[in-house]
């Protein structure tokens, strides 16, 4: 497995590529190439050409959730292939949500509609449960929220009539892929808990080794409390190689360099993670 990211927050060292804040990665695997994640649009294109990335050669899309900033490429994407390809998403993909703090509200949900993706070729495959992509790949499905610490973030809510209530972001999922060397995981944002999500890709795979994990862990907007019972719990298991991005933040990111050392690293566009 080889997985390369094309859309991140940062850029290093990778002349004409460009950042913004999103996430997607390239998925080269046996069975073929996927695309996790679009970013929001801006940089997709770009930075596939960049890196010499062949976005026609993808069997099929991967959609964490619906937040605009991993979904607003869609369009790009398929307007750049021109042909049908099976997107692969939960079925609250085209929900309305929003960010609202201090009195103001934006939108935050997927920027393009249905019918207009459809008709660019996107032809969704919708599940709430745990999907095998292809042998060995898992999309988790809703993820059981079991810890007691990880509340997620408070900003993210849902209109319901005149008002607003929270959005647990239940469509939230991860990529999950079992190699000879323990799980690959691939995160979008972790709306629903890094913590709960690893449990969850344990159970579903039966596999008890972790080797890689990699995206947003989404410890930058939460409480102090969730950063650091995630952090401290994140210690427990025997994790390989832990490289965050996206939606971490710069000080959970530079604590969780100091707790995991070399077998740390920052997923920036332009970062190959084979497994």
């Amino acid at each position: 497995m080889k997985a390369t990211v094309i859309c991140e927050n940062s850029v290093f060292r990778c002349r004409g590529a460009i950042a913004e804040h999103g996430w997607s990665v390239f998925l080269e695997t046996p069975e073929g190439n996927y695309l996790l994640d679009t970013g929001q649009g801006q940089a997709i294109i770009n930075n596939a050409r960049i890196l010499n990335i062949d976005l026609d050669s993808i069997r099929g899309i991967i959609l964490s959730h619906h937040h605009y900033d991993h979904t607003g490429g869609l369009f790009a994407v398929l307007e750049n292939i021109k042909r049908k390809i099976p997107v692969y998403v939960h079925a609250d993909l085209f929900k309305e949500s929003f960010f609202q703090r201090q009195g103001q509200v934006k939108h935050i949900g997927i920027p393009h509609n249905r019918l207009l993706l459809e008709t660019m070729g996107a032809e969704f495959v919708f599940n709430k449960e745990v999907q095998e992509i292809i042998p060995g790949v898992f999309m988790t499905g809703e993820v059981p929220r079991i810890t007691t610490y990880e509340k997620g973030d408070k900003d993210l809510v849902i209109r319901v009539g005149n008002g607003f209530i929270a959005d647990t972001v239940l469509d939230d999922q991860s990529l999950v892929i079992k190699t000879q060397q323990g799980l690959f995981i691939i995160l979008g944002c972790a709306h629903s808990g890094i913590i709960n999500t690893i449990e969850y890709a344990l159970k579903i795979t039966g596999e008890e080794r972790i080797h890689t994990i990699i995206g947003g862990t989404h410890l930058g907007p939460v409480s102090e409390e969730q950063k650091a019972e995630s952090i401290k719990a994140l210690k427990e298991y025997s994790i390989a190689r832990l490289g965050v991005s996206h939606c971490t933040g710069l000080l959970a990111s530079a604590r969780l360099s100091q707790e995991f050392g070399e077998r740390f690293f920052y997923c920036n566009v332009g970062t190959v993670v084979e497994v």
